[in-house]
């Protein structure tokens, strides 16, 4: 059994790094070295310990303080003295240095952050949006990987902000930002979210800001979270409730299609939106149809990433049998295959779309019959064929064959013919992770399959 790893706090760590300094003379990084290596021989976790060399203020003699806390402590003195300018200067280097590792985020938390940051947004909702995104980008860095920091007047304040300032594509996206890492791991966050009114928020979000690919992108990313089911801490969340009252509440499927008529970035030009368009009529699902738009091909990685955004977070609502059904019905399986189709050199496209198939083919006969009279199933082989190296799109492509004929045995011929047989076998025999599932398809399929017997039941002669 594996011991619990031991854990210091990060005065401890820097007692030790400047007794390395002072007593044995060692430099500042072989100091930090051997401090490390010390505690790490003692089993100790050292995570969340900033693993620098504190440094000594040019104010005067005072007890050396690592760069994220001297931001903090500056951050506080100018909202105590109302100097905006320097509240803004400070915020940003807050910002920056919370981004560059965990432990800094959670040294700045342990040292009380999060009030402080609380107030100082509290100070930017009087109107200065360009504060208020500054204090938002903040709190965003500081509660990456920390949702629990957030509290009932922190998440009210959240929903108020984006209510607020909806016009404002960049408040939008560092807002929704907020809300993903309050989220991620952490149910009740969720549940009070959608509770205060957070659903028509995204979703609006998403609709009114179709343009700006970065607001899309969180949008998608901030629904998906919502059906998330990751908090170890509960027994069970309300993933489908979520998923549903995405669909039916809040027209989820309606802004999905909308999302997908935006117009994407190019990489190098961040913040100039591409060209409409101009021949032809876009339908519902132009990008996951046509792929990209005319005269617009140099764009193609970001368009490809919309379409995966949009795919992961109809695999994410579809969670729900209703949904599901509401998804086939509105033409998704096609949209979908045709997706996988034109970006068939896009493994990760490939298996975003063979797992959004999967979801809908679970327990739900009627939808393997769609997908494989509409090609998924032959497109999913393209994708195997074409990305065998790939384990995601491996793995995934397995489980949607085995969905489609576990409870559809007409469906396995058809497939077999294909040629399912060879390229599940070559998953399995290359991939570890796919060995399970491979097997699965395999045997749902009728072909034959050696299934070892690990252990009877019964007792054997044991040797001496």
């Amino acid at each position: 059994m594996k011991m619990a790893s031991k854990h210091i706090t990060q005065e401890t760590f820097d007692a030790a790094v400047r007794e390395n300094i002072e007593e044995f003379e060692l430099g500042p990084e072989e100091a930090v070295k051997e401090a490390v290596e010390q505690f790490e021989s003692q089993g100790v976790d050292l995570g969340n310990i900033v693993k620098t060399t504190p440094k000594v203020s040019a104010d005067g003699p005072q007890e050396p303080t690592h760069d994220i806390l001297q931001a903090l402590d500056d951050l506080q003195e100018s909202m105590a003295r109302s100097h905006p300018q320097e509240v803004s200067a400070h915020l940003a280097r807050f910002c920056e240095q919370c981004k560059q590792q965990k432990a800094c985020r959670f040294l700045a938390a342990e040292k009380g952050a999060y009030p402080i940051l609380l107030a100082t947004w509290k100070l930017a909702t009087a109107g200065d949006q360009g504060l208020l995104l500054q204090a938002l980008n903040a709190l965003s860095a500081l509660t990456d990987g920390q949702p629990d920091l957030l509290d009932t007047q922190g998440l009210q304040l959240l929903v108020a902000t984006l209510a607020r300032n909806a016009d404002s594509a960049n408040v939008t996206c560092s807002g929704i930002r907020c809300v993903r890492h309050a989220c991620l791991k952490h149910e009740q966050n969720r549940q009070s979210l959608v509770k205060a009114g957070v659903l028509p928020l995204l979703t609006g979000a998403i609709a009114r800001h179709s343009r700006c690919a970065d607001v899309v992108r969180e949008g998608l990313l901030g629904l998906r979270i919502m059906t998330f089911d990751d908090d170890i801490r509960v027994p069970f969340g309300r993933a489908h409730d979520h998923a549903k009252m995405i669909v039916q509440e809040n027209g989820g499927l309606k802004v999905l299609i909308e999302a997908a008529k935006g117009r994407s970035r190019s990489p190098d030009t961040p913040s100039r939106p591409l060209p409409q368009s101009s021949n032809q009529a876009v339908n519902a699902w132009v990008p996951l149809r046509r792929g990209v738009w005319p005269g617009v091909t140099h764009a193609l990685p970001s368009l490809q990433d919309l379409v995966k955004q949009v795919l992961s977070a109809l695999r994410a609502i579809a969670g729900n049998d209703d949904v599901k059904d509401a998804i086939v019905r509105a033409g998704g399986t096609e949209t979908i295959v045709s997706a996988m189709t034109r970006h068939l050199a896009s493994p990760q496209v490939c298996e975003q779309s063979c797992a959004a198939l999967c979801v809908l083919a679970l327990r739900k006969p009627e939808n393997s019959r769609v997908i494989v009279e509409g090609g998924g199933a032959l497109a999913a082989l393209q994708a195997m064929k074409a990305h065998p190296q790939e384990v995601g799109v491996q793995k995934q492509a397995c489980m949607l064959i085995r969905n489609l004929v576990a409870r559809s045995q007409t469906f396995s011929q058809p497939i077999l013919d294909l040629g399912a047989e060879a390229l599940i076998s070559r998953a399995r025999a290359t991939h570890r992770d796919c060995e399970d599932v491979a097997k699965a398809a395999l045997r749902d399929l009728g072909c034959h399959v050696e299934l070892q017997e690990l252990w009877t039941g019964q007792k054997g002669n044991l040797a001496p």
